[in-house]
């Protein structure tokens, strides 16, 4: 990446951050003198499914946000409207989202290559961006600063609260400070390094968490398991043990949850919250996996509280509201107190809570927590003794800590990259606010 250089805003168009071989103001002129044409789709019929190998597909307006463009958000048009869809996503262009509810109204991502097979419909807007006026990606990063994202709400009209609408006039007249098309271009060059940066983590925690799914799968179907060994313990195939019976961990048994953990709620009542004191939990918190930033109870209200059940390391928050089995080990010293809408399940030596902290979040514990929600509440939520009633697979206590252990190290690895994702995402968006005026 090139150097940048730091400086402070003496002028009103220079940006706070530049590359120290550009200098002079950014030249303030509109969205309608860069964009050399914006046009729209039509709508289709369609089924709710992608459209797969030589099928059409005509895109939703969920297929463009923050800056990116998803291709497979797009369902597949019927046989009979094929011939009535036109324009197809094209390579340099922006889409933009013209009609969509409050919040997203006027996303954007930019397509970096063509597809002949995909259709765009009339909610969304593609650029064509005059040559000698403007870089597309540039433009295309201008458009979600957060500047550009307030000015695109602003203009946004309707009478319904959950659909809003940008007219092309308006869109064209929004101001732009626009650098050189050189320095458009070096902006847009260091910033797609940095996408570039965040795209290899993003693959590389997806095939982690594909791994981690299968092996799981595996593991508590029992096709592979964990064999007793004078140096290690590692997960054999099932079918290619050769291995006698009396090297191998006792059989699996199965229990209801309720019968090897005491299960609890957190408070009913919203407590009063204070800028400093003990920190209380709700949904969430457990499913961003952030503990840090916080509400506050009084030490008054958590003694009360804690009296009647107290947060350990060890033990595991389990979502049983809206986003219903998400899970929390507590693997740190904690003095906090939780909301009605987490369960807290008591660590005991019955079970490794590690072990069953993965077992919680396999797919055979998760659909039998489908099974049990109430879905027509909304939020959807769980009933407490419904979780004591789902069933666990357990092996010997030994079996239990190495294949918690194995998985746990793989959720570690995981949730390191996560943290990647966030810091590098972090820094492209003090970048966004620093190198655009």
């Amino acid at each position: 990446m090139s150097e940048i250089q730091t400086h402070s805003k003496i002028k009103k168009l220079v940006p706070e951050l530049r590359f120290p071989e550009f200098e002079g103001d950014f030249k303030n002129t509109s969205l309608g003198e860069i964009i050399s044409k914006l046009e729209s789709g039509v709508s289709v019929n369609s089924e709710d499914v992608p459209a797969q190998g030589d099928e059409y597909g005509i895109l939703k307006t969920s297929c463009v946000s923050s800056g990116n463009f998803y291709e497979l958000e797009n369902k597949r048009i019927t046989d009979e409207d094929i011939d009535r869809a036109k324009l197809n996503p094209k390579e340099g262009s922006i889409i933009i989202s013209r009609m969509n509810t409050p919040m997203l109204v006027g996303e954007s991502g930019y397509v970096d290559k063509t597809y002949s097979n995909l259709f765009i419909p009339d909610r969304l807007w593609q650029t064509k961006i005059s040559d000698d006026m403007g870089n597309a990606r540039w433009l295309s990063y201008f458009l979600i600063t957060e500047r550009m994202r307030h000015s695109l709400k602003t203009i946004a009209t309707g009478t319904s609260d959950t659909m809003k609408n940008i007219s092309k006039p308006n869109f064209l007249s929004l101001k732009v400070e626009t650098p050189s098309l050189p320095e458009q271009q070096k902006i847009a060059s260091f910033l797609s390094a940095v996408d570039k940066k965040i795209q290899q983590l993003s693959r590389k925690k997806a095939l982690l968490e594909q791994y981690k799914k299968g092996v799981m799968q595996q593991i508590f179907s029992q096709e592979i398991r964990f064999k007793p060994d004078f140096d290690s313990e590692q997960p054999v195939n099932k079918g290619m043990q050769v291995a006698e019976r009396s090297r191998s961990y006792p059989d699996w048994v199965e229990k209801r949850l309720g019968e090897i953990a005491k299960y609890y709620d957190g408070t009913h009542q919203t407590p009063e919250y204070v800028d400093e004191g003990v920190p209380f939990y709700s949904v969430e918190h457990v499913t961003a996996n952030q503990f840090t930033k916080t509400k506050f109870i009084s030490e008054e209200v958590f003694q009360k509280e804690n009296e009647r059940v107290k947060l350990e390391k060890g033990d595991i928050l389990l979502t049983r509201i809206g986003d219903i089995g998400t899970t929390k080990l507590i693997d740190w010293d904690v003095r906090a107190s939780f909301y009605v809408s987490l369960a807290l399940i008591k660590q005991n030596s019955k079970f490794d809570s590690i072990y069953l902290d993965q077992f919680i979040n396999s797919d055979f514990f998760q659909r039998e927590l489908w099974k049990r929600t109430i879905h027509v509440a909304f939020p959807k939520k769980i009933n407490l003794g419904e979780i004591g009633s789902c069933v666990v697979k357990l092996p010997s206590m030994k079996e239990q800590q190495y294949i918690g252990k194995f998985l746990y190290e793989l959720e570690s690895k995981i949730n390191a990259l996560t943290e990647k994702i966030y810091d590098n995402m972090e820094f492209k968006k003090g970048l966004l606010q620093k190198m655009f005026v």
